[in-house]
């Protein structure tokens, strides 16, 4: 495996690491309304200057969505201006901010918890979910979770003195595959692989599955993982629904009964298709908050 970016994403979080340390230690005493304000005025910049950004978002309304191109600009704005409070919300959370937490479908996370054998929780670049490691808490199993080894050092050092008293410990994918067989033990030892489940890590073997009526490939990498340990698998969406609330929903992605039985390959396309359909879902309810900046269809999609 590659690292986990996509050709055409950098995958690192703007800004220099003076910028984000001062953002750390203002945003956690600053009135969040206030800075969203200030932000609103710094979207159309960004959107001038992150070209390929813009046009990706602009494809997605209007090709996903069918909006018109005066409407698709507008919601390329609120998208913008969504992705800017995502990333400030979380700077907050590691300067000492809390957000109220809405629920659905934990019961299924805790009894997993309570249970012998490990499970995967998977992911997506839509809303905030990096906010579920950090806020979802639990002292039963370590929650072993696969992130980009070259985020700047600011945020992983802040990563890091939060999750260590989270019940949680990272696991760097930096090129190589020793991530995967770090991956394999924790869930052979009963643990929790938390990882993303949307972007393409490299030159990883994909799956082609139906997002918003439209085939886009998605690794198979966590896919096969749950289908070859024979583990449950979660995916996790937080959704940012106003300034301090954000909703959190839990899925289990369940095999139909024609599959079950077959091989893992077959199991992990079943999976992938699962976790689609729930994408899907989310993305209906909530499309400003997709945050992949690039060709997820490809250009002709």
């Amino acid at each position: 495996m590659e690292q986990p970016q996509h050709q055409q994403w950098k995958g690192t979080t703007g800004g220099t690491p003076w910028m984000q340390r001062t953002l750390v230690r203002c945003l956690g005493w600053m009135n969040l309304p206030f800075v969203y304000s200030g932000m609103a005025l710094v979207v159309p910049f960004y959107m001038l200057f992150n070209h390929q950004g813009y046009l990706s978002q602009y494809h997605y309304f209007r090709r996903r969505f069918g909006h018109n191109p005066i409407r698709s600009f507008f919601d390329v704005y609120a998208n913008h201006f969504r992705f800017g409070q995502i990333i400030l919300d979380r700077f907050a959370f590691y300067g000492g901010a809390r957000f109220k937490l809405i629920v659905e479908g934990n019961e299924r996370f805790m009894a997993l918890c309570n249970e012998p054998g490990g499970f995967m929780q998977i992911g997506t670049h839509v809303g905030n979910f990096e906010l579920a490691g950090y806020m979802l808490s639990q002292d039963k199993k370590t929650i072993n979770a696969l992130v980009f080894g070259g985020e700047t050092g600011t945020v992983m050092e802040n990563r890091n003195r939060v999750f260590e008293h989270q019940n949680l410990r990272l696991i760097l994918a930096n090129g190589g595959v020793d991530h995967v067989f770090e991956m394999n033990n924790a869930l052979a030892e009963g643990q929790i692989v938390s990882m993303h489940g949307d972007r393409i890590f490299g030159s990883q073997k994909t799956v082609r599955c139906k997002v918003l009526g439209t085939e886009a490939d998605l690794p198979m990498g966590p896919y096969i993982l749950a289908a070859t340990r024979d583990v449950p698998a979660l995916c996790t969406f937080v959704m940012k629904e106003n300034v301090h609330t954000y909703h959190i929903y839990v899925y289990e992605l369940s095999l139909p009964d024609e599959v079950k039985g077959k091989s893992a390959k077959v199991r992990a396309s079943a999976l992938a298709q699962a976790y689609a359909d729930r994408l899907t879902e989310i993305l209906n309810r909530y499309p400003h908050q997709w945050l992949n900046y690039y060709e997820f269809w490809g250009e002709e999609n």
